[in-house]
């Protein structure tokens, strides 16, 4: 794995733009699938993450044609048009796509197995395959874990209280509702991304949203009445013809994916954290499920300005400006943790810079992403020299760390990398990130980005950049 060494240096200047959405990029993968009609795509992320996805389509027999890195059109094969695969779906480090895939296909008329990774294997999958149970679904886990076995069957719907707000649980579920014979409905205990009911109401699902309840009802546009299957006595194997003589359809879709903010939040804690610094990042999705981060960069005193503010194929996009500013301590707990959840391993870099301390609880989601990022963030950065200490459900960051070069590792987490990276422009001294490479799952680009707006990187001939996202 390649190696990319940090050197300090002066303060960042400058405007740039980050990759497409990885979350919205692999929903529009998902959903312009399961179209009729072909779905024209733009600013799609080609993360290694997403392009797992793509190939899992693939394989279920959809054709993608990519015009650009960036710009794809999807011929839509329809709720009921995929077709079995001629093997096990690799979905590689992608918790996204594997779970996903699970609701999509418990419902269709073939089984299917899930695998990955080593990394992704001991991601916990019992979270999405119960309530899917729920649903009628035929899951078999391997100790809670993949490879996921799914066979294909007739679901009904359900009506589920999440203990954890999660949007890919949440997701899953609706991806699955698509196929029940009644409604089904989620209950939320908090605000997690809502890009995939955006969508589904883009392609004219029958969705509704109330407060922290989101129900998917069927229609004859999504799936006949149950009435009509029980006086058919279809199976499964032949209720696809059936639908598809009810007409039903989830519309094409015609997106321009924005920034993925989890991404802009990297250069944009530099900017906070390095003295006379400056950054703007262009078009930068401003969903208010993913803002936290920036609600707390505030709260510490950083200068954080939105401009430009428009709405780009349903959801909302501004530019980001971020000012170097003192920064001081905040308490960071409750609903603000699921709207910033991947953005903990930057946070954490910015509070070892910032005046009195920093505490971050109920974040305890963070021991089961592609690393236990509470252990391996205090682990990376006590080597740099931070005052941090892990808790059972967060961290504490307390007073201002003089950091300190050193050689780190990523343990294979793409965030917890660039996190890293950031830190490194802060130290006393090169800091080395060891495994870098994973930076591709998620941000393509990263390096050439952060130089240009100031940055003193260095890679490895070991190094592999990814594919460039331009």
């Amino acid at each position: 794995m390649g190696h990319l060494t940090v050197r300090p240096g002066g303060s960042l200047r400058g405007r740039g733009r980050v990759p497409g959405d990885k979350s919205i990029s692999h929903r529009a993968l998902l959903l312009g699938a399961l179209a009729d009609g072909d779905s024209r795509i733009s600013g799609f992320l080609p993360s290694n993450d997403c392009l797992a996805t793509l190939a899992c389509l693939r394989a279920l027999g959809v054709e993608i044609e990519t015009h650009a890195p960036t710009t794809l059109t999807i011929h839509g094969r329809g709720l009921h048009g995929l077709q079995s695969p001629g093997g096990p779906l690799n979905c590689a480090r992608s918790g996204t796509t594997m779970r996903f895939l699970m609701g999509i296909l418990a419902g269709q008329a073939f089984d299917s197995v899930l695998t990955g990774d080593e990394q992704l294997l001991r991601r916990p999958m019992r979270r999405v395959a119960e309530p899917l149970r729920c649903m009628g679904a035929d899951i078999e886990t391997t100790a809670g874990h993949g490879p996921v076995t799914v066979r294909g069957q007739r679901l009904r719907g359900c009506d589920h209280v999440l203990p954890v707000a999660s949007a890919q649980v949440k997701s899953a579920l609706l991806l699955a509702g698509l196929y029940a014979d009644g409604p089904t409905t989620v209950h939320q205990p908090g605000h997690a991304r809502d890009h995939t009911e955006r969508m589904l109401a883009a392609m004219g699902a029958a969705i509704e949203v109330s407060g922290l309840t989101v129900s998917l009802a069927p229609s004859p546009s999504l799936s006949p009445p149950s009435n009509a299957v029980r006086t058919w006595g279809c199976s499964l194997r032949s209720l696809s013809n059936a639908v598809r003589t009810w007409g039903c359809s989830l519309h094409p879709l015609g997106i321009g994916v924005p920034g993925d903010i989890s991404s802009a939040s990297f250069p944009l804690v530099a900017a906070a954290i390095l003295p006379g610094s400056e950054v703007t990042i262009e078009g930068v999705g401003v969903n208010p499920t993913r803002t936290g981060l920036l609600d707390v960069l505030r709260a510490m005193g950083a200068g954080v300005v939105l401009d430009n503010e428009c709405e780009q194929g349903g959801e909302p996009v501004a530019d980001v400006t971020v000012r170097a500013s003192d920064l001081r301590g905040a308490d960071v707990r409750g609903a603000k943790v699921v709207r910033m959840i991947d953005e903990f391993p930057v946070l954490a870099v910015a509070a070892t810079q910032a005046y009195g301390t920093t505490v971050v609880r109920d974040a305890a989601e963070l021991r089961v992403k592609e690393t236990d990022r509470i252990a391996t963030v205090v682990t990376e950065l006590q080597k740099l020299g931070a005052y941090i200490e892990s808790l059972a459900d967060g961290f504490v960051v307390a007073r201002p760390a003089p950091l300190h070069g050193a050689v780190v590792n990523s343990h294979g987490d793409h965030r917890l990398a660039m996190a890293l990276a950031v830190a490194g422009l802060v130290a006393e001294g090169d800091v080395v990130i060891e495994n870098a490479d994973c930076i591709a799952d998620s941000f393509p680009g990263f390096v050439e980005l952060m130089r240009g707006i100031g940055a003193d990187y260095e890679v490895g001939a070991d190094y592999e950049v990814g594919a460039d996202y331009d």
